[in-house]
């Protein structure tokens, strides 16, 4: 599996959800993710992140509360939500950036 690192200098948008495998919101978008990198999975990269696990990321990209999700184009975070979101309208987002 590739890197966060690596997956964020690609030419495809990285989405990333930062999620506790505590978290009950987190659970609930699980699922979600998966179905969206089903869908989307060649015009974007997809990576789940466990804040507990990976401590200088989330420190990094200000996450504090979890489920966080993020797209990155080119390095750069170009958005986020925190909380529960609905699939469809997170495949309107996905769409302004493929």
């Amino acid at each position: 599996m590739k890197s966060f690192y690596e997956m964020n200098e690609s030419e495809k948008p990285l989405f990333v959800d930062f999620f506790a495998i505590w978290c009950g919101p987190c659970r609930v978008m699980s699922p979600v993710v998966d179905r969206l990198e089903r869908k989307y999975g060649e015009k974007m990269n997809f990576l789940k992140i466990d804040v507990d696990k990976n401590e200088e990321l989330s420190f990094k990209y200000n996450v504090h509360t979890v489920p966080t999700l993020m797209i990155f184009k080119k390095g750069e975070p170009v958005w986020r939500v925190v909380g529960i979101q609905s699939q469809s309208m997170l495949e309107e987002i996905i769409k302004s950036f493929v």
